[in-house]
């Protein structure tokens, strides 16, 4: 669709509701790529692939999201079991089953803030056959003149597909989430960006014990040259032969515990903070706490020590779920039933199982005891309390 189309769709579509903001946040990018503000690549170095504990937190709720089973209910609340829908969602692509590509998912919106989801159809109208995830690094948004996105772009190299986007209904093939970024009008913002800031301090204290480690878990000092009597300074001789022996003889950590002899006026200064004086560990273990937060992970599950922030592992699992893996599945569940149920047709939406998860089975049957002792509520009444469809008095 070119630009000169899409301003003569406009033209001819006055009479549809058009956000008067739009335009203006467009205006400048119109029918013209909009990079991505930050460089995905280091992002993902640096805060995913380096740092254990964001990488912990990113796949425990990629992990926990891709494991809730998903439901399927038509117009009226009745549960769907056998659907074209549901079988998509169990085998989105032939290298993918569903619960690889939802972690994809959710890795990339953890990751990138921004998660893109192609929908492959093998005739125009007819429901999707194939949904796959793409990198969110390689994918460009088009802007449109109503403040929609005119389509997207995704780039390999030396070679671009596109794909159209309706820009007054936001119709496309391909499901854009991301989550809210204050400063952004076409990206979302990270939960890892969030985090950097820890990312890098934690980072950084690994870094520093790594290089304490390979210098025999000694802190950087200084020989000072300080005789009594005769020249201040040592020949050329004298500190090639000084470097040589404490090279060969200090560094490294078959060297580490090795006292040090030194002679003729030397002596050693040390120059940097101990591990104690810098609390080493108490300022790593606050990084991670720092991480886990901005992930909404409880630092219980991440095994740091001492971060009792629960009573017990129980009540840690279930605030996860509750607060964070919950939430985000029904975001993912929204967009699919407002991108993907339509092409089914008959009103039918998505859901995701709660009753399949573990961490939520003390509440799930305080919720039953409580419902079941109230002798107010007719048995429909219960079940629909409980989220069950309503049954023929004849059956109750």
């Amino acid at each position: 669709m070119k630009l000169r189309d899409v301003m003569a769709r406009l033209v001819r579509a006055e009479h549809v509701k058009m956000s008067a903001a739009g335009p203006m946040v467009a205006w400048s990018h119109i029918g013209k790529p909009k990079w991505t503000p930050r460089r995905y690549e280091s992002l993902v170095e640096e805060g995913y692939r380096k740092n254990v504990v964001a990488y912990r937190c990113v796949n425990l709720i990629a992990s926990a999201v891709a494991a809730i089973p998903w439901l399927l209910y038509d117009e009226r609340g009745a549960e769907i079991e056998a659907h074209p829908l549901l079988d998509l969602l169990a085998h989105p692509n032939p290298v993918q089953d569903g619960a690889s590509f939802m972690e994809a998912v959710v890795v990339n919106l953890m990751t990138a803030g921004n998660a893109y989801i192609e929908a492959v159809c093998s005739k125009e109208g007819k429901p999707p056959q194939e949904l796959y995830a793409l990198r969110p690094d390689r994918m460009k948004v088009v802007p449109a003149a109503s403040g929609l996105p005119l389509g997207y772009e995704y780039t390999v190299g030396s070679k671009v597909a596109r794909w159209a986007a309706d820009p007054l209904t936001g119709e496309s093939g391909i499901l854009h989430i991301k989550h809210f970024h204050p400063l952004d009008d076409w990206y979302g913002m990270a939960p890892l960006e969030a985090a950097m800031l820890s990312i890098d301090q934690h980072n950084a204290a690994g870094a520093w014990n790594q290089a304490l480690l390979n210098q025999g878990a000694r802190p950087s000092g200084a020989l000072v040259y300080a005789p009594k009597d005769g020249p201040s300074n040592l020949t050329d001789e004298q500190m090639s032969r000084l470097r040589d022996e404490f090279s060969q003889n200090y560094h490294g950590r078959g060297n580490a515990g090795r006292p040090m002899i030194l002679e003729g006026g030397l002596e050693w200064k040390e120059m940097s903070l101990s591990p104690k004086d810098m609390d080493w560990l108490s300022g790593r273990d606050a990084a991670a706490r720092d991480i886990a937060l901005a992930f909404g992970v409880p630092v219980q599950l991440i095994g740091i020590q001492g971060a009792q922030t629960y009573a017990n592992m129980q009540e840690a699992r279930l605030a996860f779920y509750e607060e964070t893996v919950l939430p985000l599945a029904g975001r993912i569940v929204a967009a699919f039933d407002h991108w993907l149920a339509p092409h089914y047709g008959g009103g039918v939406y998505l859901d995701v199982d709660c009753d399949e998860v573990s961490a939520l089975t003390a509440r799930r049957d305080a919720l039953w005891d409580k419902i079941e002792r109230a002798s107010f509520l007719s048995v429909n009444e219960k079940r629909e309390a409980l989220g069950y469809g309503a049954v023929e008095e004849e059956s109750i």
